[in-house]
């Protein structure tokens, strides 16, 4: 059978030569007993593969079952996947059949199989190996003849990698792979599948198809379609279902897409130095009134960089200490005190107080120290140490360690902690001699 013939059979519609690919694949894979490993992103039509793979089989006339892996709880897995015998657990009142057992002689779908628990997969192994397969609560090895199919929208290979997929299993799974392009890859088979997909609810719903002009048909093919076939069926529905003209322009189809553009200009925070949760925006959330959210979010990261402000006085303090230093005779709490020298520029240094002191050919920090009164005006403050030589003390600094230096500026600048361009402002400033 071509690949036209089973597009027209499956009601696949596209011409885009990935689509076609993974059509081949599965059209040449489908009379085998090879266990086929479909992925792609959520909504891009994997059971429509596994589908076509089992009706193009020699099992087509025996059953075909699709199981969610993810939608079926761990305690539950099991019994659902190979059955279980009366009594085998508490609400096990009878002996019950598993899909392995009922499906034998057909195909099994297994969607996200990444969401399957490891314990699974281990019975899941040994099914595929041998064929053989245990019931809940029994001790009695079964056997079955089926064909399994998987698909997962994640990169399995990854989750191997970090202990949540069996990798003999990855391996034994991924005999066939086959991929599902994703629809903002084929964006010239978008306008076909809106077609398709107006007319039929125009059928159903026994109105005219809608159309879309010529803006309306180029913002759909540029619009990314992160839930691929499944979003533009369900949006083609709406448009369908709502719209009050039959041809749709791009204004009123934006009315119909979410929010784009407040979605990526909205920050999303992520946890670092604070405890603040994830949070992100969307334009939906932001339109139902979460500026509240952002005000507390704003008010909790103010708060924190306060606390780590305040720690860091704490530290320099402290290490002030430590060289010798006692910059406050006053006694106060270190919160209440702040290096004068806290915020430099980016080439720091000599534009704010001094802070380098050469006594015996050794380099020691002589920080300045402003006290912060509880209750004081921010402009209020009390100066602890003298300062009105700053201006002598630094050009001596630069005069030392040029000599030191033996005139080279850019040795003497990284002795000092600065630039070599600050240093060369500050030499023409001073009036030195070099």
């Amino acid at each position: 059978m071509d690949i036209q013939s089973i597009k027209n059979r499956f009601g696949i519609i596209g011409n885009d030569p990935q689509l076609n690919y993974a059509l081949q694949v599965a059209e040449q894979v489908a009379n085998t007993d090879l266990s086929v490993l479909i992925f792609g992103e959520s909504g891009v039509g994997k059971e429509v593969f596994s589908q076509i793979i089992h009706n193009l089989s020699s099992r087509r006339h025996n059953p075909f079952i699709a199981v969610n892996c993810g939608a079926i709880p761990e305690g539950t897995i099991d019994s659902e996947l190979f059955g279980h015998e009366k009594g085998s657990f508490t609400s096990a009142s009878d002996q019950r059949k598993g899909y392995f057992e009922t499906v034998s002689g057909g195909t099994i779908f297994l969607d996200e199989i990444g969401e399957m628990p490891i314990g699974t997969q281990a019975r899941l192994l040994r099914v595929l190996e041998t064929g053989e397969f245990i019931r809940v609560g029994s001790s009695k090895v079964l056997k079955t003849n089926v064909r399994v199919i998987a698909a997962t929208n994640k990169d399995l290979l990854t989750l191997t990698q970090q202990g949540k997929f069996r990798e003999d299993l990855y391996y034994r799974l991924n005999t066939v792979p086959i991929r599902v392009p994703a629809l903002r890859e084929r964006r010239d088979d978008i306008p076909m599948l809106f077609r398709k997909f107006v007319g039929d609810f125009a059928e159903r719903y026994k109105t005219q198809p809608v159309q879309l002009d010529e803006g309306g048909r180029q913002l759909l093919m540029s619009y990314g379609w992160p839930g691929n076939v499944r979003e533009l069926k369900n949006i083609a529905e709406q448009i369908s279902v709502l719209s009050k003209d039959k041809t749709v322009t791009a204004d009123q189809l934006s009315a119909f897409l979410p929010n784009r553009e407040s979605s990526t200009r909205m920050p999303a925070l992520t946890p670092h130095t604070s405890n603040l949760p994830v949070q992100s925006f969307s334009g939906q959330e932001q339109q139902s009134g979460s500026s509240t959210t952002e005000r507390e979010i704003l008010y909790k990261l103010f708060f924190d960089l306060k606390k780590d402000m305040n720690d860091l006085k704490k530290m320099m303090f402290e290490l002030a200490h430590q060289q010798g230093y006692n910059p406050s005779p006053v006694s106060m709490p270190s919160e209440h005190l702040v290096p004068a020298y806290e915020s430099a520029a980016a080439d720091n240094a000599f534009n704010t107080p001094a802070i380098t002191n050469y006594q015996g050919g050794e380099k020691k920090s002589s920080p300045s120290f402003v006290i912060h009164h509880p209750g004081d005006e921010v402009n209020h403050h009390e100066e602890v140490e003298e300062s009105l030589s700053l201006i002598d003390r630094e050009k001596e600094f630069i005069i030392k360690a040029l000599q030191k230096h033996k005139g080279k500026r850019k040795d003497a600048a990284h002795e000092l902690g600065i630039s070599e361009r600050t240093l060369y402002r500050k030499i023409k400033e001073y009036d030195i001699e070099e």
